[in-house]
């Protein structure tokens, strides 16, 4: 995000350290190559951030089963919602990259904040510093402030509230 954008939508700092819970339909273990498959209504938390989507690729390190395995990766698809207590982030697409603290979301990306709305291709939040920033890349479709499709050519969108003044 640009500007204004920077300070009106920036996250707060997230516990990276807090343990992960998970739920969903189906999981599928592929120990030999290190991943978990979860899918159907997948709903992931971790301390006040919580990620659903329909699908979602588990990335570790270690073995499951007699072992102790090290989470280090979320791939999410379909319909990628994370939301935090005060701010909501949608796209088609999202990774949650745990080593590096850093959840970037992919296709038509939109993060509310109050009456606050930007949306783009591509958002990188950076969990340690609370900082998100949105670029137009060409990655699904970026949507107006009433919803509608823009061609926005790689362009960030966005709606700001002013304060009602007396």
């Amino acid at each position: 995000m640009v500007g204004i954008a920077g300070s009106a939508m920036s996250q707060s700092r997230h516990n990276t350290n807090a343990p992960i819970d998970f739920a969903a339909q189906s999981i599928e273990l592929q120990d030999r190559a290190n991943r978990a498959i979860l899918s159907g209504g997948v709903r992931i938390t971790q301390a006040n951030m919580t990620l659903t989507a329909a699908r979602v690729t588990v990335s570790y390190t270690g073995q499951v089963i007699d072992g102790s395995p090290s989470v280090s990766r979320f791939d999410a698809s379909g319909g990628v919602t994370v939301t935090r207590p005060d701010q909501t982030a949608r796209a088609q697409y999202g990774v949650y990259d745990i080593k590096r603290r850093v959840i970037t979301m992919l296709g038509g990306v939109t993060l509310t904040q109050g009456g606050n709305t930007v949306s783009g291709g591509r958002m990188t939040i950076n969990l340690d510093t609370g900082r998100a920033s949105i670029d137009g890349s060409g990655v699904g479709t970026t949507r107006a402030p009433d919803g509608s499709v823009v061609r926005s050519g790689g362009r960030v969108t966005g709606r700001f509230t002013v304060p009602k003044r007396d």
